[in-house]
């Protein structure tokens, strides 16, 4: 009888290990940098991804959606910025620290390796990384 309580004892341990850590604290709406945008995170499958949920200015001069014209991917160009993927593939790497993903930048079309921290309750720090050079973001959390 000890040895099935062992073997449960540790599939649940297992099991625990395999839950995203922190995943209430950085999922929800937050603010980009310079007001610009807002992206919503949550869990994707056992990683979390990010999309654009809202926009400053959503339109173009003529009135229609911003396009993601930048992408290096001519079929992608004709894809709305608003409603986005932004960050994709990001799991937890120690407390309130997530890395391994990516975020793709429609200013310039490209993806970047990234790495988010989450500074406190309502500050996110997000980092775009080239080789070993990491340019960070501070957003705030939208209530």
């Amino acid at each position: 009888m000890s040895t099935v309580c062992r073997i449960i004892g540790l599939a649940l341990i297992a099991a625990a290990a395999a839950l995203p850590a922190s995943a209430a604290d950085l999922t929800g709406t937050w603010l980009t940098k310079g007001g610009k945008s807002h992206v919503h995170i949550e869990p994707c499958g056992n990683k979390f991804c990010g999309k654009i949920v809202w926009m400053k200015e959503p339109n173009d001069d003529a009135g229609k959606p911003k396009l993601d014209k930048e992408n290096s991917d001519e079929s992608l160009r004709s894809r709305p910025i608003l409603g986005l993927p932004l960050l994709t593939g990001f799991k937890p790497s120690g407390d309130n620290e997530w890395d391994g993903g990516e975020i793709y930048n429609p200013e310039d079309g490209k993806t970047y390796r990234s790495e988010m921290v989450l500074k406190s309750a309502d500050e996110l720090g997000v980092s775009g990384c080239v080789f070993i050079f990491c340019k960070e973001q501070l957003w705030t959390r939208v209530k």
